[in-house]
């Protein structure tokens, strides 16, 4: 049997109605798509003790958290998700005037058997009025630590907001402030150094009373006549690590890849702040370690 003919102006309209239809499902779909995926702060990460002392706020246009420290308790978050191989930026303004004995923190840490624990720490040491603030790193990789680098910052962090990055790729982890890289830790685990490659790691942040060893080796004690303390976050995002083209994700990146590797101007900002912002670095500790028991690491970097 055959089919009636439809005319060419009657297939042509109903081509370009589908078409519209099409196009009106399509921009509604992306549209809840988009809507999902632009999570607020809130939606990113959770309180895990001291919600009492937590509390969300827009500054202006941008979500804040403010996490605060009294005498009682002190307050932390964490993000919702883990991570293998990522960058995280988030923008911090810390405890103004006398902040001796406060550590306010952003790190990375696993969440499998300590003894073989991954973490990345950025922990800001606070200090007596006038006095300014130390920025403690350290990085631990299948459970060894002890990699301590101490910076002083070339601007004070508790008048502004400041963007603090980790950086883990499977080269290097990168430890930047304001763009410019002050601390890189190369990936050496081919000559037997530790290195994170394998445990997914989660993202804290936290303001806790470190007055036993914080300030000048515990030297100067919190004055709680200034409490509370208040740290605020914002801007807080992670990017998934990028492998080069044709590679089908960070872990697979070939050995012999520059992908990773840091570019002169790089280079040159992490010489500079070495030059003149660095305080310690363990592998110049002569009174820790002698000539014989640096970590290896000191010598391959």
């Amino acid at each position: 049997m055959a089919l009636p003919r439809r005319s060419p102006k009657l297939v042509s309209s109903l081509m370009l109605l589908l078409a519209v239809v099409a196009v009106v499902l399509l921009g509604g779909i992306m549209e809840r798509c988009s809507a999902d995926d632009d999570h607020t702060l809130d939606q990113t990460i959770e309180l895990i003790w001291g919600a009492s002392h937590t509390y969300f706020f827009m500054d202006g246009d941008t979500e804040t958290l403010a996490l605060s420290l009294d005498e009682n308790q002190g307050s932390c978050f964490r993000s919702q998700d883990m991570y293998l191989f990522a960058r995280i930026d988030v923008d911090i303004k810390l405890v103004e005037g006398n902040s001796a004995g406060t550590v306010a923190t952003v790190y990375t840490i696993s969440e499998g058997p300590w003894q073989i624990h991954d973490e990345i720490d950025l922990e800001f040491l606070g200090n007596v009025t006038g006095e300014p603030y130390t920025l403690h790193t350290n990085i631990f990789a299948n459970g060894i630590g002890g990699r301590e680098e101490q910076f002083r910052l070339w601007f004070d962090p508790t008048t502004d907001y400041h963007t603090y990055t980790i950086e883990w790729n499977p080269k290097y982890i990168i430890i930047r402030v304001d763009g410019k890289v002050i601390r890189s830790f190369k990936n050496h685990k081919d000559q037997g150094v530790a290195f994170p490659t394998w445990q997914r790691q989660r993202v804290y942040g936290s303001l806790w009373n470190a007055e036993d060893w914080a300030t000048q080796g515990g030297r100067i004690k919190t004055d709680w006549s200034g409490a509370p303390f208040v740290t605020y976050y914002r801007n807080y995002n992670v990017t998934s690590c990028q492998p080069s083209p044709g590679v089908p994700w960070c872990g697979a990146e070939p050995k012999d890849s520059t992908h990773f590797d840091l570019t002169p101007q790089e280079l040159a900002d992490l010489q500079w702040v070495r030059n003149k912002y660095r305080i310690y670095s363990y592998c110049n500790d002569d009174r820790r370690f002698n000539a014989t028991e640096f970590p290896k690491e000191c010598y391959l970097d």
